[in-house]
């Protein structure tokens, strides 16, 4: 039987955020992934190295692929180091899988990573979001909320 998920993730340590997605997408739907990772790799980011701004995940042959993270090479690595932006395979059920390729394929969305964490377990995580991007016109209105929601609490605080 499975375990049911967590609406919230349980993050003991963000090491990369994609702070630019939320602004960029409209967020549907948050999945956690494993990542499958080499030793240097894992070394790398416990130090807080690592980025995932211009990265996606993308469905080939049955499997969730992380493309275009880069996590640098880890400082004391010798010749077993990693290659920086090498894709990486995520971790998820079949389930799952064939759930995200049908709305990437039919409802044109897009796989976009969040975050990578390590839970309380210690395990590298991806907090993946099924996203559909935003045009000119709702970036506007999400600034334009952003400041309105901004300016009203000025007023509350002056004035409240």
């Amino acid at each position: 039987m499975a375990r049911p998920q967590n609406s919230v993730f349980d993050k003991a340590k963000t090491v990369a955020e994609n702070r630019k997605a939320r602004f960029d997408y409209f967020i549907e739907d948050k999945f956690e992934a494993g990542i499958a990772l080499t030793g240097t790799e894992v070394k790398s980011l416990r130090f807080g190295e690592g980025s995932i701004v211009e990265s996606f995940a993308e469905i080939r042959g049955g499997e969730c692929w992380l493309v275009n993270a880069n996590v640098p090479e880890f400082s004391h690595g010798n010749r077993y180091n990693h290659e920086p932006k090498r894709p990486r395979k995520l971790l998820l059920h079949e389930r799952e899988i064939s759930r995200l390729q049908g709305a990437v394929e039919r409802k044109g969305m897009t796989l976009v990573p969040l975050s990578i964490y390590f839970n309380s377990r210690g395990r590298a995580k991806v907090e993946l979001a099924l996203a559909k991007g935003k045009n000119a016109a709702d970036k506007r209105n999400t600034i334009k909320d952003r400041e309105w929601k901004r300016d009203q609490a000025r007023i509350m605080r002056d004035h409240g």
